[in-house]
């Protein structure tokens, strides 16, 4: 697909070079570049007038455009037109101007003097952004992936040790037990152990899709293990270190054919914030944030929304809570947990018996977990909840959140 760019530079000698460099990108549609931030906001809205498919994927902004200057502009762009990446080009990389930039809405930041390599790799984050919204709008060539069937749900954690791994192989199993075709995402990339969980020994990892410019089903079927269960995994590296092979372009474009293949692609994105799994946060239908009744982790919880906040992955009120290990006896219930953390919680909170869970883990055997657990039927009726499930004559449920943010609407 080509990316269409439109440099913001006022600086003839800077936008020579620029245009010079993005001829070289492959896919890459540069236009000729806009001089001043009066031009560039009239010409994004001559072509958001026309149609949303007309605006650029990207915008390069240069630090000494004008009259505005670089960070308002980028503020103005992120919010008159969202669907539209915006990149920052500067010679200052320092932390403070890096989170002023993410701040204003930029995808990126590239530094002067610019290097085609670092250049190429902004301007694919920044399209993979475009693109995202603009499915989520219902425009462009992947508007099919949010068809019916294919939601993505990721599960992260406030904190390492809240269930996270085990939250998302149970929603996984309670889906593909009701009739929908599963897969289930490793985006733990340093950490995963959906795996080990799962008794599976499996060499291959979505690692070995990050060479692979057009991801098919047959590529997926060399790519996932079929788990007896049904539930296609598609795992971790092995190998901690690979994990930044796994960019945000391969990201979205695993999760998009995934979304063409299977009805339900439950995703497990760990604990840390990354490109890849921040990709996937923010283009998912639904997204969970587990957490656990105690003071230390429902802060953690309230931090990791703000960063997503702040860094535009997902709003809090996008957000679902998910209380794991609930007590009646603590002071801290579901109702606290969404006053503090400005997120809708989940009605079905997941018990602390862990106790249930012990043998099955040890075993690394998650789908073995006895159906009289109550985590189990916590964790299976949080699936209902979520309308991950078909009921008896094969109709998904539509839970209390139904598909969540489908086509870029919070439902």
């Amino acid at each position: 697909m080509t990316t269409r760019i439109l440099p913001a530079v006022g600086d003839p000698d800077a936008a020579r070079a620029i245009v010079s460099l993005l001829g070289r990108l492959p896919d890459a549609e540069p236009a000729p570049p806009v001089g001043d931030s009066t031009s560039l906001t009239d010409m994004l809205a001559r072509l958001a007038a026309e149609s949303l498919d007309e605006l650029p994927e990207v915008v390069l902004v240069h630090e000494r455009i004008g009259p505005l200057p670089a960070l308002e502009l980028i503020r103005d762009v992120a919010l008159r037109f969202p669907a539209v990446g915006v990149v920052l080009v500067t010679a200052d990389t320092s932390p403070g101007l890096y989170s002023a930039a993410m701040d204003s809405g930029a995808r990126g930041l590239v530094a002067l003097p610019l290097v085609y390599e670092e250049l190429a790799q902004r301007v694919q984050a920044a399209a993979g952004w475009a693109a995202g919204v603009r499915r989520h709008l219902g425009h462009g060539p992947e508007a099919a992936f949010g068809g019916p069937g294919g939601t993505v749900v990721t599960v992260s954690g406030a904190k390492g040790g809240v269930g996270t791994t085990v939250t998302a192989i149970q929603l996984a199993l309670a889906s593909a037990a009701s009739g929908h075709s599963v897969a289930l995402v490793d985006l733990d990339l340093q950490g995963g152990d959906v795996a080990s969980y799962l008794d599976v020994q499996f060499r291959r990892s979505i690692v070995d899709l990050a060479a692979i410019r057009d991801i098919g089903a047959r590529v997926l079927q060399d790519a996932v293990f079929n788990h007896e269960t049904g539930v296609a995994l598609l795992l971790a590296p092995a190998e901690g270190e690979r994990a930044e092979d796994v960019t945000d372009r391969l990201v979205r474009q695993t999760l998009g054919a995934l979304r063409q293949r299977y009805e339900t692609v439950v995703v497990d994105c760990g604990t840390q914030v990354n490109t890849a799994n921040a990709a996937a946060i923010e283009s998912a239908d639904t997204t969970l944030l587990l957490t656990t009744p105690d003071v230390v982790t429902v802060r953690a919880t309230k931090r990791m929304v703000r960063l997503w906040d702040r860094l535009q992955i997902r709003k809090a009120e996008e957000t679902i809570t998910v209380v794991n290990r609930h007590t009646r006896a603590t002071e801290i219930q579901p109702p606290l947990v969404s006053k503090i953390t400005a997120t809708r919680v989940a009605r079905t909170a997941i018990p602390a018996n862990f106790k249930e869970l012990q043998g099955a883990v040890d075993a690394g055997r998650m789908q073995d977990l006895e159906a009289k657990s109550s985590v189990k039927q916590a964790m299976w009726a949080l699936a209902g909840e979520l309308g991950l499930v078909k009921d008896v004559q094969g109709d998904t449920k539509q839970g209390r959140f139904g598909a969540g943010r489908r086509h870029g609407r919070a439902k």
